[in-house]
Protein backbone atom coordinates (compact mmCIF):
# COMPACT_ATOMS: atom_id res chain seq x y z
CA UNK A 1 0.00 0.00 0.00
CA UNK A 2 2.95 2.63 0.49
CA UNK A 3 4.70 1.83 -2.66
CA UNK A 4 1.17 2.51 -4.34
CA UNK A 5 1.38 5.75 -2.22
CA UNK A 6 4.55 6.52 -3.56
CA UNK A 7 3.78 5.94 -6.59
CA UNK A 8 0.76 7.76 -6.72
CA UNK A 9 2.73 10.80 -5.47
CA UNK A 10 5.68 10.62 -7.69
CA UNK A 11 3.62 10.56 -11.02
CA UNK A 12 1.53 13.66 -9.62
CA UNK A 13 4.73 14.85 -8.77
CA UNK A 14 6.20 14.64 -12.54
CA UNK A 15 3.14 15.67 -14.22
CA UNK A 16 3.14 19.08 -12.03
CA UNK A 17 6.75 19.25 -13.21
CA UNK A 18 5.83 18.64 -16.99
CA UNK A 19 3.26 21.08 -16.93
CA UNK A 20 5.35 23.77 -15.52
CA UNK A 21 7.75 22.94 -18.20
CA UNK A 22 5.62 23.45 -20.99
CA UNK A 23 3.78 26.43 -19.27
CA UNK A 24 7.28 27.82 -19.02
CA UNK A 25 7.98 26.83 -22.53
CA UNK A 26 4.92 28.52 -24.11
CA UNK A 27 5.29 31.21 -22.26
CA UNK A 28 8.53 31.88 -23.41
CA UNK A 29 6.98 31.45 -27.42
CA UNK A 30 4.57 33.90 -26.52
CA UNK A 31 6.60 36.54 -24.90
CA UNK A 32 7.80 39.52 -26.47
CA UNK A 33 10.85 39.41 -28.38
CA UNK A 34 13.64 42.02 -26.20
CA UNK A 35 15.84 43.34 -28.95
CA UNK A 36 18.36 45.99 -28.59
CA UNK A 37 19.72 48.53 -30.81
CA UNK A 38 23.84 49.22 -31.64
CA UNK A 39 24.73 52.45 -33.07
CA UNK A 40 21.99 55.29 -34.03
CA UNK A 41 24.15 56.29 -37.50
CA UNK A 42 22.00 54.14 -40.12
CA UNK A 43 19.23 56.33 -41.15
CA UNK A 44 17.25 52.78 -41.24
CA UNK A 45 16.98 52.55 -37.69
CA UNK A 46 14.14 55.63 -38.27
CA UNK A 47 12.04 52.93 -39.96
CA UNK A 48 12.77 50.15 -37.46
CA UNK A 49 11.32 52.37 -34.61
CA UNK A 50 7.61 53.51 -36.66
CA UNK A 51 7.30 49.90 -37.22
CA UNK A 52 8.15 48.95 -33.53
CA UNK A 53 4.79 50.25 -32.01
CA UNK A 54 2.63 47.70 -34.62
CA UNK A 55 4.74 44.63 -33.17
CA UNK A 56 3.37 44.04 -29.98
CA UNK A 57 6.02 40.62 -29.87
CA UNK A 58 8.71 42.83 -30.11
CA UNK A 59 10.57 44.96 -26.72
CA UNK A 60 13.20 47.32 -27.46
CA UNK A 61 14.94 46.94 -24.50
CA UNK A 62 17.93 49.01 -25.21
CA UNK A 63 20.09 51.76 -27.75
CA UNK A 64 23.67 51.92 -27.28
CA UNK A 65 25.25 55.20 -29.09
CA UNK A 66 28.44 56.81 -28.14
CA UNK A 67 27.16 59.63 -29.38
CA UNK A 68 25.01 61.63 -27.26
CA UNK A 69 23.60 64.45 -29.49
CA UNK A 70 22.36 62.04 -31.81
CA UNK A 71 21.09 59.89 -29.56
CA UNK A 72 19.07 63.06 -27.91
CA UNK A 73 17.59 63.57 -31.26
CA UNK A 74 16.53 60.17 -31.66
CA UNK A 75 15.21 60.63 -28.39
CA UNK A 76 13.19 63.62 -28.82
CA UNK A 77 12.00 62.96 -32.33
CA UNK A 78 10.11 59.62 -31.31
CA UNK A 79 9.67 60.18 -27.42
CA UNK A 80 11.16 57.73 -25.93
CA UNK A 81 12.30 56.64 -22.25
CA UNK A 82 15.63 58.61 -21.30
CA UNK A 83 16.55 54.92 -19.62
CA UNK A 84 16.48 53.20 -22.92
CA UNK A 85 20.08 55.27 -23.44
CA UNK A 86 23.50 53.79 -23.33
CA UNK A 87 26.69 55.14 -24.19
CA UNK A 88 28.20 51.31 -23.76
CA UNK A 89 26.80 48.41 -26.09
CA UNK A 90 28.50 45.99 -23.20
CA UNK A 91 26.74 48.31 -19.79
CA UNK A 92 23.38 47.88 -21.93
CA UNK A 93 23.70 44.16 -22.32
CA UNK A 94 24.72 43.71 -18.81
CA UNK A 95 21.88 46.10 -17.54
CA UNK A 96 19.00 44.84 -20.13
CA UNK A 97 19.28 40.88 -21.54
CA UNK A 98 18.64 41.80 -24.64
CA UNK A 99 17.78 38.59 -26.83
CA UNK A 100 18.79 40.52 -30.38
CA UNK A 101 20.90 43.26 -31.43
CA UNK A 102 20.09 45.28 -34.20
CA UNK A 103 23.19 46.98 -35.65
CA UNK A 104 22.56 50.31 -37.49
CA UNK A 105 25.77 51.15 -37.76
CA UNK A 106 28.82 51.88 -40.83
CA UNK A 107 28.76 48.39 -42.88
CA UNK A 108 32.90 48.06 -41.74
CA UNK A 109 31.23 48.14 -37.70
CA UNK A 110 29.00 45.00 -38.58
CA UNK A 111 31.58 42.26 -37.70
CA UNK A 112 32.22 44.64 -34.00
CA UNK A 113 28.57 43.76 -33.50
CA UNK A 114 28.85 40.40 -34.64
CA UNK A 115 31.75 40.01 -31.77
CA UNK A 116 29.84 41.29 -29.52
CA UNK A 117 26.67 39.31 -29.78
CA UNK A 118 29.35 35.94 -29.79
CA UNK A 119 30.55 36.73 -26.34
CA UNK A 120 27.37 37.12 -25.00
CA UNK A 121 25.19 34.80 -27.18
CA UNK A 122 22.99 37.25 -28.56
CA UNK A 123 21.97 36.92 -32.51
CA UNK A 124 22.31 39.54 -34.41
CA UNK A 125 20.81 41.36 -37.32
CA UNK A 126 22.46 43.78 -39.35
CA UNK A 127 21.17 45.68 -42.23
CA UNK A 128 22.28 45.07 -45.59
CA UNK A 129 24.94 43.99 -46.81
CA UNK A 130 26.61 41.81 -44.50
CA UNK A 131 29.80 43.35 -43.94
CA UNK A 132 32.39 45.07 -46.12
CA UNK A 133 34.88 42.10 -47.38
CA UNK A 134 34.59 38.66 -47.82
CA UNK A 135 37.25 38.22 -45.17
CA UNK A 136 34.98 39.59 -42.93
CA UNK A 137 32.22 37.30 -43.68
CA UNK A 138 34.37 34.22 -43.31
CA UNK A 139 35.11 35.36 -39.82
CA UNK A 140 31.54 36.05 -39.29
CA UNK A 141 30.61 32.74 -39.61
CA UNK A 142 33.41 31.63 -38.02
CA UNK A 143 31.67 33.67 -35.15
CA UNK A 144 28.06 32.68 -35.70
CA UNK A 145 28.81 28.87 -35.92
CA UNK A 146 31.40 29.01 -32.55
CA UNK A 147 28.77 30.82 -30.29
CA UNK A 148 25.88 29.17 -32.05
CA UNK A 149 23.98 32.77 -32.60
CA UNK A 150 22.28 33.62 -35.71
CA UNK A 151 23.54 36.43 -37.83
CA UNK A 152 20.87 37.71 -39.76
CA UNK A 153 21.06 40.54 -42.95
CA UNK A 154 17.64 43.16 -43.30
CA UNK A 155 17.25 43.91 -47.11
CA UNK A 156 13.96 46.04 -47.68
CA UNK A 157 13.54 43.75 -50.76
CA UNK A 158 13.31 40.55 -48.53
CA UNK A 159 9.77 41.60 -47.42
CA UNK A 160 8.47 42.49 -51.15
CA UNK A 161 5.62 39.59 -52.00
CA UNK A 162 6.48 40.50 -55.50
CA UNK A 163 9.78 38.79 -55.16
CA UNK A 164 8.48 35.81 -53.23
CA UNK A 165 6.15 35.52 -56.13
CA UNK A 166 8.48 35.64 -59.02
CA UNK A 167 10.76 32.80 -56.89
CA UNK A 168 8.10 30.23 -56.45
CA UNK A 169 6.93 31.05 -60.36
CA UNK A 170 10.47 29.41 -60.96
CA UNK A 171 10.19 27.11 -58.28
CA UNK A 172 6.84 25.77 -59.72
CA UNK A 173 8.53 25.53 -63.36
CA UNK A 174 6.15 28.34 -65.00
CA UNK A 175 8.70 30.02 -66.71
CA UNK A 176 11.23 27.26 -67.50
CA UNK A 177 14.94 27.25 -66.41
CA UNK A 178 16.51 30.55 -65.47
CA UNK A 179 18.81 31.94 -68.13
CA UNK A 180 18.11 35.83 -67.83
CA UNK A 181 17.91 38.17 -64.51
CA UNK A 182 17.86 41.72 -64.62
CA UNK A 183 17.77 43.65 -61.30
CA UNK A 184 17.58 47.91 -60.76
CA UNK A 185 18.18 49.45 -57.32
CA UNK A 186 18.55 52.81 -56.33
CA UNK A 187 17.50 56.45 -56.38
CA UNK A 188 19.03 59.85 -57.13
CA UNK A 189 21.73 60.00 -55.03
CA UNK A 190 21.76 59.59 -50.85
CA UNK A 191 22.58 63.50 -50.89
CA UNK A 192 20.18 64.37 -52.84
CA UNK A 193 17.28 62.73 -51.05
CA UNK A 194 18.80 64.42 -47.63
CA UNK A 195 19.91 61.45 -45.42
CA UNK A 196 20.82 62.64 -42.33
CA UNK A 197 24.94 63.97 -41.65
CA UNK A 198 25.46 60.88 -39.80
CA UNK A 199 24.44 58.74 -42.51
CA UNK A 200 25.91 60.74 -45.26
CA UNK A 201 29.35 60.69 -43.57
CA UNK A 202 29.96 57.36 -43.27
CA UNK A 203 28.39 56.22 -46.37
CA UNK A 204 30.21 58.32 -49.14
CA UNK A 205 33.07 56.73 -46.74
CA UNK A 206 35.17 53.68 -48.54
CA UNK A 207 36.56 52.86 -46.14
CA UNK A 208 33.09 52.55 -43.27
CA UNK A 209 30.75 51.25 -46.25
CA UNK A 210 32.78 49.16 -49.10
CA UNK A 211 31.66 51.29 -51.85
CA UNK A 212 29.56 53.59 -52.83
CA UNK A 213 26.33 52.34 -54.74
CA UNK A 214 28.15 49.38 -56.15
CA UNK A 215 27.61 48.20 -52.44
CA UNK A 216 24.80 50.17 -51.23
CA UNK A 217 22.19 49.32 -54.07
CA UNK A 218 24.62 46.55 -55.82
CA UNK A 219 23.91 43.73 -52.63
CA UNK A 220 19.95 43.80 -53.48
CA UNK A 221 20.33 42.39 -56.78
CA UNK A 222 23.76 40.10 -55.99
CA UNK A 223 21.09 38.92 -53.09
CA UNK A 224 18.49 38.21 -55.09
CA UNK A 225 20.32 36.38 -57.77
CA UNK A 226 21.98 34.36 -55.07
CA UNK A 227 18.90 33.05 -53.80
CA UNK A 228 17.19 32.00 -57.36
CA UNK A 229 20.29 30.41 -57.78
CA UNK A 230 20.05 28.39 -54.37
CA UNK A 231 23.18 29.31 -52.97
CA UNK A 232 25.29 28.62 -56.36
CA UNK A 233 28.70 30.92 -56.89
CA UNK A 234 28.81 32.65 -60.36
CA UNK A 235 31.42 31.54 -62.83
CA UNK A 236 32.39 34.27 -63.09
CA UNK A 237 32.07 38.25 -62.00
CA UNK A 238 32.79 41.46 -64.04
CA UNK A 239 31.33 44.75 -62.82
CA UNK A 240 32.19 48.46 -63.42
CA UNK A 241 31.04 51.81 -62.09
CA UNK A 242 30.80 55.06 -62.65
CA UNK A 243 31.69 58.53 -61.00
CA UNK A 244 29.01 60.60 -62.78
CA UNK A 245 28.92 63.43 -59.81
CA UNK A 246 32.52 63.53 -58.66
CA UNK A 247 31.81 66.68 -57.17
CA UNK A 248 29.11 65.14 -54.80
CA UNK A 249 30.53 61.78 -54.35
CA UNK A 250 34.42 62.21 -54.85
CA UNK A 251 35.45 59.32 -52.45
CA UNK A 252 32.73 56.54 -54.22
CA UNK A 253 31.06 55.45 -56.73
CA UNK A 254 27.93 56.46 -57.47
CA UNK A 255 26.62 54.11 -60.78
CA UNK A 256 27.27 50.40 -60.85
CA UNK A 257 27.13 47.25 -63.00
CA UNK A 258 27.47 43.96 -61.93
CA UNK A 259 27.49 40.83 -63.90
CA UNK A 260 27.05 37.69 -62.97
CA UNK A 261 27.96 33.99 -65.44
CA UNK A 262 26.79 31.26 -64.43
CA UNK A 263 26.62 27.80 -66.11
CA UNK A 264 23.38 28.65 -68.40
CA UNK A 265 22.05 31.93 -66.66
CA UNK A 266 23.49 35.45 -66.62
CA UNK A 267 22.55 38.27 -64.08
CA UNK A 268 22.71 42.32 -64.51
CA UNK A 269 22.78 44.15 -61.51
CA UNK A 270 22.27 47.74 -61.89
CA UNK A 271 22.49 49.76 -58.60
CA UNK A 272 23.31 53.56 -58.73
CA UNK A 273 22.75 56.90 -57.15
CA UNK A 274 21.65 58.12 -60.73
CA UNK A 275 18.39 57.19 -61.09
CA UNK A 276 15.94 59.63 -61.90
CA UNK A 277 13.28 58.19 -59.27
CA UNK A 278 13.63 55.34 -56.36
CA UNK A 279 13.50 52.23 -57.82
CA UNK A 280 13.67 48.36 -56.58
CA UNK A 281 12.59 45.88 -59.65
CA UNK A 282 13.87 42.54 -60.57
CA UNK A 283 13.25 40.86 -64.42
CA UNK A 284 13.54 37.22 -64.18
CA UNK A 285 13.34 35.15 -67.36
CA UNK A 286 13.50 32.09 -68.47
CA UNK A 287 13.10 28.99 -71.46
CA UNK A 288 9.66 29.52 -71.58
CA UNK A 289 7.95 32.34 -69.48
CA UNK A 290 8.82 35.72 -67.80
CA UNK A 291 7.84 37.04 -64.62
CA UNK A 292 8.97 41.18 -63.75
CA UNK A 293 7.69 42.74 -60.09
CA UNK A 294 6.27 46.11 -59.74
CA UNK A 295 6.71 47.33 -56.57
CA UNK A 296 6.28 45.02 -53.68
CA UNK A 297 3.03 43.37 -54.64
CA UNK A 298 2.72 42.97 -58.13
CA UNK A 299 3.83 40.86 -60.93
CA UNK A 300 3.93 40.93 -64.70
CA UNK A 301 3.80 37.40 -65.86
CA UNK A 302 3.92 35.17 -68.82
CA UNK A 303 3.89 31.93 -69.57
CA UNK A 304 4.51 29.66 -72.49
CA UNK A 305 0.60 29.91 -74.36
CA UNK A 306 -0.06 33.48 -72.88
CA UNK A 307 -0.60 36.24 -76.25
CA UNK A 308 0.86 38.56 -73.36
CA UNK A 309 1.71 39.20 -70.16
CA UNK A 310 -0.83 39.70 -67.66
CA UNK A 311 -0.47 42.26 -64.33
CA UNK A 312 -1.51 39.52 -61.01
CA UNK A 313 -1.02 40.58 -57.26
CA UNK A 314 1.78 38.61 -55.41
CA UNK A 315 -0.02 36.68 -52.45
CA UNK A 316 0.60 38.07 -49.42
CA UNK A 317 3.44 36.96 -47.26
CA UNK A 318 3.43 34.79 -44.07
CA UNK A 319 3.89 36.45 -40.47
CA UNK A 320 7.36 34.90 -40.58
CA UNK A 321 8.07 36.65 -44.18
CA UNK A 322 6.72 40.02 -44.21
CA UNK A 323 8.39 41.66 -41.99
CA UNK A 324 12.06 41.73 -40.56
CA UNK A 325 10.79 41.88 -37.04
CA UNK A 326 8.57 38.73 -37.54
CA UNK A 327 11.43 36.73 -39.56
CA UNK A 328 13.87 37.85 -36.88
CA UNK A 329 10.95 36.47 -33.84
CA UNK A 330 10.04 33.39 -36.17
CA UNK A 331 13.96 32.19 -36.20
CA UNK A 332 15.33 33.29 -32.69
CA UNK A 333 11.54 30.92 -31.29
CA UNK A 334 12.79 27.97 -33.61
CA UNK A 335 9.45 28.27 -35.92
CA UNK A 336 11.38 29.49 -39.14
CA UNK A 337 14.82 28.38 -40.45
CA UNK A 338 17.31 30.67 -41.72
CA UNK A 339 19.14 28.75 -44.12
CA UNK A 340 19.27 29.64 -48.00
CA UNK A 341 16.74 32.29 -48.10
CA UNK A 342 17.42 36.21 -48.28
CA UNK A 343 18.24 36.98 -44.91
CA UNK A 344 20.20 34.30 -44.39
CA UNK A 345 23.97 33.65 -42.95
CA UNK A 346 25.09 31.21 -45.77
CA UNK A 347 23.64 33.11 -48.63
CA UNK A 348 25.07 36.70 -47.53
CA UNK A 349 28.71 34.51 -47.62
CA UNK A 350 28.18 34.33 -50.91
CA UNK A 351 26.68 37.90 -51.51
CA UNK A 352 30.07 38.95 -50.40
CA UNK A 353 32.42 36.64 -52.31
CA UNK A 354 30.18 38.17 -55.28
CA UNK A 355 30.33 41.70 -53.83
CA UNK A 356 34.49 41.48 -52.74
CA UNK A 357 34.94 40.01 -56.45
CA UNK A 358 32.92 42.83 -58.17
CA UNK A 359 34.87 45.66 -56.45
CA UNK A 360 38.07 44.01 -57.70
CA UNK A 361 36.54 43.66 -61.28
CA UNK A 362 35.95 47.68 -61.29
CA UNK A 363 39.05 48.50 -59.71
CA UNK A 364 41.25 45.67 -62.04
CA UNK A 365 39.20 46.43 -65.28
CA UNK A 366 38.84 42.85 -65.09
CA UNK A 367 36.76 39.63 -64.62
CA UNK A 368 37.22 37.65 -61.58
CA UNK A 369 36.71 33.85 -62.04
CA UNK A 370 35.33 32.36 -58.54
CA UNK A 371 35.09 28.83 -57.44
CA UNK A 372 32.59 27.88 -54.34
CA UNK A 373 33.37 28.60 -50.97
CA UNK A 374 34.89 25.63 -48.62
CA UNK A 375 32.29 24.94 -45.83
Amino acid sequence: MLRCEMHRWMRAAVCVVLSMMVASAAGAQTAPLRVAIVGLVHDHVAGFLEQLPAHHDVELVGIAEKDTALAAQYEKRFKLPHTLFFTDAEAMIAAQHPEALLAYTSIAAHRGVVELGARHGISVMVEKPLTISLADALEIRKLARASHIHVLVNYETTWYASNRAAYDAVAAGELGPVRRVVVHDGHFGPKEIGVSPAFLSWLTDPEQNGAGALYDFGCYGVDLMTWLMHGATPQTVTAVVNHDKPAVYPRVDDDSTIVLQYAGAQAVVQGSWNWPFNRKDMEVYGTTGSAITVGADQLRLRRAGDAEERTIPAPALAADEGSSLGYLKAVLRGQAKDAGDLSALDTNVVVMQILDAARTSARTGASVRLEPLPE
